[in-house]
């Protein structure tokens, strides 16, 4: 899950997992996947404030699947300023 909001300066980006995905080291794992992805697109993304929120599924998702998803709700809240290669 992803929440957006524009800005006109900088990205600001955090990252949360609650305790329904596990013990603290499955949360910690499901937040450097989700920052690994960050990382990976930051060059694309518009300025704004990102909050990524981890769900269950994301422990026993492959990366490929990840990515893709992560694709999907960049392109569907309109955050990418360019086209995804």
């Amino acid at each position: 899950m992803l929440f957006f909001l524009p800005a006109a300066s900088n990205k600001k980006v955090g990252f949360t997992a609650t305790k329904k995905i596990g013990n603290a080291v499955k949360r910690n794992r499901a937040k450097r996947r989700l920052r690994a992805l960050f990382l990976e697109y930051s060059s694309l993304l518009k300025d704004g404030t990102y909050i990524f929120v981890a769900k269950q599924a994301i422990d026993e998702t492959t990366h490929q699947k990840l990515k893709s998803d992560f694709e999907k709700v960049l392109t569907r809240l309109d955050a990418i300023n360019k086209k995804i290669q």
